[in-house]
């Protein structure tokens, strides 16, 4: 019948309207950002996709080796790529990213959880493909990444911040081979790596064990008094226990001198970072309150800090020391 055969015109023409549609879209989106290609970024390689039509081949393999991102670079600006988006997969990311942020590329750090959200998407070449459509359209966030400039800083201030860590683990076992030869220091003395506590534990580790000799090393500014010391100091030594913290508070020891060059090189990229800025305007105002934190940095932060953030002190704000303005910044 006539009105069946128009029914049937009429589907038909909706539906050239609404591919018609879709590739009008599909056009109006891509000039958003037609110079984007996506990287999904692995251990052994990564997978880079471009725009179809700049390559015959759009997307590519290529491995992680330095000479490998030098032409996945190159390949890049062959395509005319100008911004690239890319997954933050553990740290597999960071020698590709700075060689295209070196070669002038815009490199967008996305979050994977942002993207893994979409079904079907299973394979390294999809997720670079759908890495690339999503940049083209302009739906990706970056996540932070600081200036280059100040990226050493930042690794620097970790290495640290990891060691800290490390060292208070170390005094931790110290206090646990202490204890259970039922030498109760950490009772009488509010730190065992103070000016009283390494003391008797150096006197320890050399072979003393008499609580009298022992309690002779206590510093004058400790709240304990001898006989308490002398109570405290009174336990059973054993050999397996005196290995523990013999090792433990060797690796003490190392912890302590890694954190001493590791703020060498802190205090050297802050000075260097300073010295690249002009003097700021107003004067260093007056320090706060002393420092007290343990195992702060002992050089002086604040000078440098002054000059990087254009004459503001961060550290005249409650809670926040010198430190804290620096890992901050």
């Amino acid at each position: 019948p006539l009105w069946e055969k128009a029914d049937m015109n009429h589907n038909q023409q909706r539906k050239r309207t609404a591919k018609s549609a879709r590739r009008e879209s599909s056009s109006l989106f891509e000039r958003i950002q037609p110079d984007a290609a996506g990287v999904d970024c692995g251990q052994r390689s990564h997978f880079v996709a471009v725009p179809p039509e700049r390559d015959p081949e759009p997307v590519r393999e290529f491995r992680t080796f330095t000479a490998d991102l030098q032409r996945l670079a190159d390949w890049l600006a062959q395509c005319g790529v100008k911004t690239v988006a890319m997954e933050s997969t553990g740290v597999y990311w960071i020698p590709l990213y700075e060689i295209l942020e070196q070669r002038g590329f815009e490199v967008v750090l996305v979050n994977a959880r942002h993207v893994h959200n979409v079904r079907g998407r299973k394979s390294d070449v999809k997720d670079c493909e759908w890495l690339q459509q999503l940049h083209s359209v302009g739906l990706l966030r970056a996540s932070f990444r600081p200036a280059a400039a100040m990226v050493p800083l930042r690794s620097y201030l970790r290495q640290r911040a990891i060691l800290v860590e490390e060292l208070t683990a170390r005094i931790q076992r110290m206090q646990k081979a202490l204890t259970e030869m039922n030498l109760m220091l950490h009772i009488v003395v509010s730190d065992i790596t103070g000016v009283t506590g390494l003391k008797i534990l150096h006197a320890i580790l050399a072979g003393a064990r008499d609580p009298q000799r022992l309690a002779v090393h206590r510093d004058g500014r400790c709240h304990a008094s001898h006989q308490e010391l002398v109570a405290a100091l009174t336990g059973n030594y054993r050999e397996e226990h005196l290995f523990s913290l013999r090792q433990n508070f060797t690796a003490y020891q190392f912890h302590l001198q890694q954190i001493a060059e590791c703020d060498a090189e802190i205090e050297a990229l802050l000075n260097t970072l300073a010295a690249q800025q002009p003097p700021p305007s107003t004067a260093l105002p007056t320090p706060r309150a002393k420092p007290t934190k343990k195992h702060a940095p002992a050089f002086d932060i604040r000078t440098p800090l002054h000059v990087l953030t254009g004459g503001a002190d961060l550290s005249q704000i409650h809670s926040i020391g010198p430190h804290a303005a620096l890992q901050l910044i």
